[in-house]
């Protein structure tokens, strides 16, 4: 089968990463730095229990005198949780040195990722803090967030919207908390009856004639039929675009896709026109071009457009939409044959006997007689890989894994530069991660995407899990945890 083809995560290899930090500076301070991240990390004693925080350099901020834990909670804030002593079981919110920024107490608290704003609540009464330690909302019946920068306050046994500052941007008054999307909700106000809103609590559309079931796709929304279960499209002022006849409605960037009798229908939202095709189901490439779905009965694809043209046939293993170096591309291939086409469908390599080894951010890895190169879209350069031997078919790892002419593995990135040098017998990735093993001398170590030696290539033997690697040598083991990989796939 031919490999997958995904982009690497970067070729640049700057700093060090959280996890060898975290390593390098649990050997400093002799105490397990169970997590690093902005600057601080976190340890644990494992003989008292006692947790405490340690920067960059090694030095040990803060240190609680008693049981307890330690998160992260946002740039140089965090949580203390006691777990013994006076204020056993009780919460404060510190600063890298220890200091309250909210004094210790009974209290819980919810958070919106990367918000410096914390929803408190003690003896069943909501309030808002910064991260900073000052009161933004004060405490009322219950708070809720609304989206990234709206609150929903219940007082008096109605909600009212406020902002992150703590001002009410809306007198209207709400009989249920609601979440916004993109800045917009949906009121249901009855039967077939509704209000779209904003999050000051403006109407941009009153319903009076429709269920509606999804509006993300505005001023279009998808109505629902319950009765029957079918699917619809009306505009923001109510025309019917699509009737209620359809048994799936999906919503896209560009387009809504409906489905009935095995045939789907395309809704531009640019166009504001509905399109049927005679086909299962599609998916977008680029400039209204779409790849036919593949199926047991014909697991072929084709490349078609919104008005049924076809333009390139239902004979394809494999069809993509790519951008490379911010440019649109179309792969395809049929058995062994392989092309990447341009926007103006162009083949851009100038010989078919060149073979795609690896897709990147801006460069192709092709094969040919045996020897690779490196090719730039961008330009139309082609480079030889002279040292290359080998590529090893690590389909799903986002680095070209390879052998050099001396026999020894490595890695290089998009542009040929080694980022794991060739000094290894042999080198085996895991879908997903940034950690690796490699292999000198009958021994075992692991490595990370950028070349920081995480243990020492020592061990007898490993085994992984899908939370790390277990690595041993007699009765010494060392268990490193895998780190997630940033990279995407390269089909858009």
């Amino acid at each position: 089968m031919k490999k997958l083809i995904f982009v690497l995560f970067s070729s640049a290899c700057l700093g060090q990463t959280d996890q060898y930090k975290q390593i390098l500076l649990t050997k400093k301070i002799g105490k397990e730095v169970r997590s690093y991240s902005r600057g601080y990390g976190i340890f644990t004693d494992a003989r008292t229990g006692k947790t405490g925080i340690v920067d960059s350099l090694g030095i040990i901020t803060f240190e609680y005198p008693f049981k307890s834990e330690i998160s992260l909670l946002w740039k140089d804030r965090f949580v203390l949780k006691a777990k013994s002593g006076k204020s056993n079981g009780k919460t404060a919110v510190i600063n890298a040195q220890g200091k309250e920024i909210i004094p210790m107490d009974l209290f819980k608290f919810r958070t919106w990722e990367n918000k410096d704003r914390l929803i408190y609540t003690r003896q069943g009464k909501d309030c808002v803090y910064d991260f900073n330690g000052n009161e933004i909302i004060p405490f009322s019946e219950k708070i809720v967030f609304g989206s990234e920068n709206r609150f929903f306050v219940k007082n008096n046994e109605v909600w009212t919207i406020y902002d992150f500052s703590g001002k009410k941007v809306s007198d209207r008054e709400f009989s249920d908390d609601l979440r916004f999307y993109k800045g917009r909700t949906y009121l249901t106000k009855g039967e077939k009856s509704g209000e779209v809103i904003d999050n000051n609590g403006n109407i941009l559309s009153m319903i009076s004639n429709h269920n509606v079931d999804n509006i993300n796709a505005f001023p279009y929304l998808i109505t629902l039929d319950a009765s029957k279960e079918r699917y619809g499209i009306i505009d923001e002022k109510e025309n019917v675009i699509a009737d209620e006849i359809y048994e799936q409605a999906f919503v896209g960037r560009e387009y809504i896709y409906l489905t009935k009798d095995d045939k789907v229908s395309i809704f531009s939202k640019k166009e504001g026109k509905l399109y049927n095709l005679d086909y299962h189901y599609v998916n977008p490439l680029f400039n209204g071009l779409f790849k036919t779905s593949q199926d047991q009965k014909n697991p072929k694809t084709a490349v078609v457009r919104l008005d049924g043209e076809v333009v390139f046939p239902k004979e394809y293993d494999r069809v993509e939409g790519l951008t490379i170096s911010g440019d649109k591309y179309l792969y395809l291939r049929k058995e062994e044959e392989e092309e990447i086409l341009d926007k103006d469908l162009k083949n851009i390599l100038n010989s078919d006997e060149y073979g795609i080894e690896k897709i990147f951010p801006n460069t192709l890895i092709l094969n040919r007689n045996d020897n690779y190169y490196i090719f730039t879209p961008k330009t139309g350069h082609y480079r030889e890989l002279k040292d290359l031997k080998e590529i090893r078919e690590s389909e799903l790892y986002p680095a070209l894994v390879g052998k050099n002419t001396g026999n020894f593995y490595g890695m290089m990135d998009e542009n040929g530069n080694e980022i794991i040098p060739f000094v290894y017998d042999d080198i085996t990735t895991f879908l997903g991660a940034n950690e690796f093993i490699v292999k000198k001398d009958n021994k075992f170590g692991v490595t990370n995407h950028k070349n920081e030696p995480l243990t020492e290539v020592k061990y007898d033997k490993f085994i992984h899990d899908k939370k790390g690697i277990r690595l041993t040598k007699g009765k010494e083991t060392e268990f490193i945890y895998f780190t997630e990989q940033n990279d995407k796939n390269f089909a858009d």
